[in-house]
């Protein structure tokens, strides 16, 4: 399965404006920027004293402008495009919301402890526990997760469907927020702090998004091969002076991470061999990580390059594997401590001087590489 995690940030620092929603690829997704882009100076402070705009889908851009969307709509469709923009092939996705904590305590604790101050004579309201109640949040991520799922043809993972409808399935705690909420309940309503003035007060500054793309890892691995006695295994480097002329690491990278267009790799191998020691037989086994990768390649295609690595470096047994395939590579560390040497000797041997070697036992072998 090649899974996508797609991350909402809204946040209430500057540094935190996403590069991936500039004016410029706003402007470019949207098309007419000037619909949806408002200056914040020319305008009354509007944004929700509770979710600071993120459920109006109101957001800031820069210092000065402000991006708005009709519905959660919109803002999916802009999601959905950059994804394709970046050309990700992925069959699900996970959808991961994060909100400024202040958002949490407006939502569900201040304006709780407002209703209690301004309701705690009534009798109707006497011994009403703190209810639970969808967080703004889950309201976002339910809203997105839905037109998501057409937008990219395939399903979101961690949602609950009932007669086909996406359902909230319990509510996004932590033992952070329980802790956060706990010490808020113990506070009277003359004691919260500045942020959590009751009744709370209209905000003029929205929420910055940032929107971050991220596939889950996918494995190539198999074994390889080192003919020469001029390859590492890894990139080895000494007082800034290169050993070797290459590396089996930098070999497979150089190959593999291109055509899967990912970001960055990550080598692993069953055990490791100096670089003036040949690798033969059946080849020490490997894995490559590949990190955010946009595509995976078809079968064909990964089993080629082992026709096509066949200089320094040979491949065998080439293909895709999953997160579990560490087997092959516990199967390597065990044969590793095997090992197999050709020996010249300048005289003839007798027979009786074969089955002297062949009784030693515990022997200590010194060897020079």
């Amino acid at each position: 399965m090649h899974q996508m995690h797609l991350t909402v940030l809204w946040d209430q620092r500057e540094c935190l404006l996403s590069f991936s929603l500039s004016r410029s690829i706003l402007s470019s997704l949207l098309g007419d920027s000037e619909k949806h882009l408002v200056d914040s100076k020319a305008r009354e402070p509007v944004a929700c004293s509770v979710c600071l705009g993120i459920l109006p889908f109101s957001y800031s851009v820069d210092k000065k402008l402000v991006a708005e969307r009709e519905s959660a709509d919109e803002l999916a469709v802009s999601i959905s495009n950059l994804i394709r923009q970046q050309g990700f092939q992925i069959d699900s996705f996970s959808l991961e919301v994060s909100v400024p904590p202040i958002i949490q305590e407006n939502d569900h604790i201040a304006c709780w402890l407002y209703m209690k101050r301004k309701f705690e004579s009534e009798l109707w309201f006497q011994g009403k526990p703190l209810p639970e109640c969808i967080s703004a949040k889950d309201a976002l991520k339910i809203s997105l997760a839905v037109t998501l799922e057409t937008l990219l043809l395939c399903a979101g993972n961690g949602l609950d469907r009932i007669d086909g409808d996406i359902k909230c399935s319990g509510f996004s705690t932590s033992e952070v927020d329980a802790v956060v909420e706990r010490s808020f309940l113990s506070l009277q309503a003359n004691e919260l702090p500045e942020c959590l003035k009751l009744p709370l007060e209209q905000s003029s500054e929205h929420c910055c998004l940032e929107f971050l793309r991220y596939r889950t890892q996918i494995y190539i691995g198999g074994r390889y091969l080192k003919y020469s006695r001029n390859v590492s295994q890894t990139c080895w480097i000494i007082d800034d002076e290169r050993m070797g002329e290459a590396s089996v690491e930098e070999i497979l990278d150089s190959n593999i991470l291109p055509m899967c267009r990912g970001d960055n790799y990550k080598f692993h191998a069953a055990g490791r061999e100096d670089m003036d020691v040949r690798m033969l037989g059946s080849g020490r086994p490997f894995q490559l990580e590949i990190q955010n990768a946009r595509l995976v390649p078809s079968d064909e295609s990964v089993k080629s390059l082992e026709t096509e690595i066949n200089k320094l470096v040979g491949l065998k047994n080439l293909k895709l594997v999953d997160s579990r395939s560490w087997d092959l590579m516990r199967e390597g560390e065990a044969e590793k401590q095997q090992y197999v040497a050709r020996v010249w000797i300048s005289c003839p041997l007798k027979d009786e001087d074969l089955h002297s070697i062949s009784s030693l036992r515990h022997g200590e072998l010194f060897s020079k590489t």
